[in-house]
């Protein structure tokens, strides 16, 4: 079937800078889906079977195994037929926060090994096992960034430490191969923070670009945005 294509003038354009891709890392209770939960209408992809503690509509992602140990449904598939739902543009939803994708990297490794009848990644032939991973990992991250919405990614937290100097650092759990291809495609890091019982910070820790404020359209995403320390500067407030 051809393709009702016309390309663009060739003629400089304007450009229109607009965070719409976040990644959000914290510690657990620091209040990384709280935060997530106040962008506009909300569709969790839910990982960690607290859904129904908060009032973000929800999609429990999970493998589900039969009673003989086979996959009946794999969150792979769960997955694709949300992005499929929200393609078609058929529903209200404005935001999708995909929390957490710790979790849903986990899952998908599951499913193909499962699926495979393998322990691991490394135990299918000639690297097909992590090939395979990393298709359906960035087939889903693209298909979520091409959606007219905002997109969250939620990740927790680790300490690592310098055996050398003894120094320890805050970073993201997300391991560092598939938070490559996660914040790769994401416009904003944001780091969550609790110190004591009621004192929560957030912080822009990365970005894809100096963003203002009046490249933010929308008007709650922006108030959010301005709660996080170093997202614009003061002067641009």
């Amino acid at each position: 079937m051809a393709i009702d294509l016309t390309l663009p003038a060739d003629t400089p354009v304007e450009p229109h800078p607009e965070p719409r891709n976040f990644f959000i890392w914290g510690a657990t209770m620091s209040g990384k889906s709280y935060f997530s939960s106040f962008f506009p209408h909300p569709l969790s992809l839910n990982t960690d079977g607290n859904a129904d503690q908060g009032t973000t509509p929800a999609v429990q992602i999970r493998n589900v195994r039969g009673t003989d140990g086979r996959l009946e449904v794999s969150a792979i598939e769960m997955l694709d037929s949300v992005v499929t739902q929200l393609q078609a543009g058929q529903t209200t939803f404005q935001t999708v926060i995909v929390d957490v994708i710790d979790d849903i990297c986990v899952m998908i490794e599951d499913a193909i090994c499962i699926s495979h009848g393998v322990q691991a990644l490394s135990d299918i032939p000639y690297g097909k096992g992590y090939a395979l991973f990393n298709t359906i990992l960035q087939r889903f991250v693209i298909n979520l960034k091409a959606l007219p919405m905002d997109v969250i990614y939620v990740s927790r937290e680790i300490s690592v430490t310098d055996e050398n100097t003894g120094n320890t650092q805050l970073k993201p759990s997300l391991k560092t191969k598939y938070y490559n291809i996660v914040n790769g495609n994401c416009d904003l890091v944001i780091h969550t923070q609790k110190f004591g019982t009621e004192t929560y910070t957030r912080e822009v820790t990365d970005r894809r670009a100096a963003y203002k404020p009046e490249n933010i359209t929308n008007k709650r995403v922006r108030q959010l945005l301005e709660s996080c320390q170093n997202m614009f500067p003061v002067n641009e407030k």
